[in-house]
């Protein structure tokens, strides 16, 4: 006997408001990839992760209860149809890391930039695991949430 009532999401991510939140920074020709695919994240059904590379999107996980598991699909459909290029690919998320295991395993695939709103109790946990890994995390204060 209820529903869901959602607006449209309009925002565009601020350059001048993300925050690289890692030791190693995104060089600023990267920043337009990088908002790309934080966009394309947002019209995507939650929990979403996007991986592109070279503004094309490579794999897409998402409509699960676990931010893990969209990781594990994202990772395994750009395998599956584009593993050339995987190495060195960007990763988006609609919403905060709540735990390191899916930056792991988007690491292990290949991905050397993370984009998230950030916002999660353990960011501290999450941020050091991509530094150990040296690649590059940027937060937004924007989660994309689409149900």
């Amino acid at each position: 006997g209820s529903f869901l009532m959602q607006s449209k999401d309009s925002i565009v991510v601020d350059q001048k408001k993300m925050r690289c939140v890692t030791k190693l920074k995104p060089r600023r020709k990267d920043l337009a990839e990088i908002k790309f695919a934080f966009n394309i994240c947002k019209h995507v059904k939650s929990n979403s992760i996007v991986l592109c590379n070279n503004f094309s999107t490579i794999g897409i996980g998402a409509g699960q209860p676990s931010r893990l598991d969209s990781c594990k699909i994202a990772v395994q459909k750009a395998k599956q149809f584009q593993s050339s290029k995987i190495k060195n690919s960007i990763a988006a998320s609609d919403a905060f890391f709540p735990f390191t295991d899916g930056i792991k395993v988007l690491i292990k695939a290949g991905v050397k930039t993370i984009i998230q709103p950030g916002g999660s109790i353990r960011d501290q946990e999450i941020i050091n695991a991509a530094n150990k890994a040296k690649i590059k995390m940027l937060f937004t204060g924007i989660r994309h949430f689409n149900h």
